[in-house]
């Protein structure tokens, strides 16, 4: 019996887990799914790669395909919110190895691809959906879906929902979907704003947590190179030629950086790709396929793919310019030491980077060793240029409260306003120790 069925999935979905060589629980696995199957609200914190998306999905297909019968036209039964395209991506096609023989509809959408094509898809009725926040509110303003038969609602990697100013969509969202409905937040960091987002949307939920927030995996090797921003592209070039056959991934904080970076590393004979929010979808999925079978070894990111990628073989992670928001360093070098796997993280820091270094720092409750350079005295800081266009705000078609043709205001706020705090909270009437009421 696989050892999951011990946890309480029905039979056909541990010989799935089975044929996909899937036998051991990982821990935040073991501790989620027998409560989520159990109907109770769940808060689960554990570092990036441990198999969240299990957690969570096993269980509600645990649940949808005992129902027996196909939903109707335009409904959804299950919503799962993700921040990014490749998270969204990642979510559905792992889902799809274990949807009980293909009887479940599993949909996509997200910003990037054809919303006539989705529109079509939706018409059919959708067990599970997997969505971005601004392509769903799109749709749900064209009367292409409705979620009033909804009686789950995931909120993946909530923390960077909240980040890239989804706030508002979420508030959006949430009212149109039953207030008698199971609600699981997964995520590896905890600020503070989560909390109150849990408050929020959650019923008493039961929190799940396998390790401190900001705490990375164990097999990570991480070090720091404290260099001059003038040095940095060539000491990049440097290290990856130590390792030209592995497979690299590299942070550029802004999408004219990741693209500038992408082109000079060409120029020095490396095979190499980008993805950020100005490419098309079908552009970053090919450059992602290109770099998961080794046709590519370098891919230069920005934080759209900080959580959306899972790829076992990368070997590297290169924090080429630091985040601005210190829990997206523990997001980006989780893309290593997957699998079991071990990886290496180097981070670069320039002069103007040091308060952001030392953000990470208090996050990971621990100094970066150091492998190159000495760390920037307070009198030799930099003043902070302007941050151009950032990254991490391209992964989820527009953001609600964008002026058109603009980029989204943090948090959502209208211009001129302070962005306002969750909604009220509204109590849920399910009744504890009862699964979500199902549609019929």
């Amino acid at each position: 019996m696989n050892k999951f069925e011990a946890l309480g999935v029905a039979p056909k979905l541990g010989q799935k887990l089975t044929e996909n060589n899937i036998v051991d629980p990982t821990p935040i696995q073991e501790e989620a799914i027998p409560i989520i199957l159990t109907g109770r609200d769940v808060m689960g914190l554990a570092q990036t790669g441990t198999g969240k998306t299990l957690a969570f999905g096993l269980p509600i297909i645990h649940n949808l395909i005992k129902i027996g019968t196909k939903p109707d036209p335009k409904t959804v039964r299950a919503l799962i919110l993700a921040p990014t395209r490749e998270l969204a991506k990642q979510i559905q096609d792992n889902l799809k190895m274990f949807q009980g023989g293909g009887h479940l509809k599993i949909n996509m959408v997200v910003g990037g691809l054809s919303m006539n094509t989705q529109r079509k898809a939706l018409e059919r009725g959708t067990d599970i959906l997997v969505a971005t926040p601004g392509r769903l509110i799109d749709l749900l303003e064209q009367k292409a879906l409705t979620l009033s038969e909804s009686t789950y609602l995931v909120l993946d990697e909530a923390d960077q929902m909240l980040d890239m100013g989804f706030i508002h969509a979420l508030r959006q969202i949430a009212k149109l979907i039953p207030e008698e409905r199971q609600t699981l937040l997964f995520s590896a960091t905890m600020p503070k704003l989560m909390e109150e987002l849990a408050a929020t949307y959650l019923d008493h939920p039961r929190k799940v947590q396998v390790a401190r927030p900001g705490k990375t995996a164990d097999k990570i090797t991480q070090s720091v190179h404290y260099v001059a921003k003038a040095a940095k592209n060539d000491l990049l070039v440097e290290l990856l030629d130590k390792h030209r056959d592995e497979l690299a991934l590299v942070f550029s904080r802004t999408k004219h950086g990741a693209e500038k970076l992408k082109k000079m590393l060409e120029k020095k004979g490396f095979a190499a790709g980008s993805i950020h929010g100005n490419k098309s979808q079908n552009q970053r999925d090919r450059s992602l396929a290109a770099f998961k079978s080794g046709d590519i070894r370098i891919l230069v990111a920005t934080d759209v793919a900080a959580r959306g990628i899972d790829i076992p073989d990368v070997a590297f992670v290169y924090n080429f310019d630091l985040p601005n928001v210190p829990e997206n360093y523990v997001h980006r070098i989780g893309r290593t030491a997957r699998a079991g796997k071990e990886g290496e993280a180097i981070a670069f820091c320039a002069p103007d980077e040091m308060s952001e270094m030392k953000d990470i720092e208090k996050v990971l409750k621990m100094q970066i060793p150091v492998a190159g350079g000495r760390r920037w005295a307070p009198s030799e800081e930099e003043a902070k240029p302007k941050r151009g266009g950032g990254g991490n705000r391209g992964g989820g078609g527009r953001g609600r409260g964008a002026p058109k043709g603009g980029k989204q205001r943090s948090q959502g706020a209208p211009q001129g306003e302070k962005p306002s705090g969750p909604p009220k909270r509204r109590r849920n009437r399910r009744r504890r120790g009862q699964g979500p009421k199902q549609a019929a």
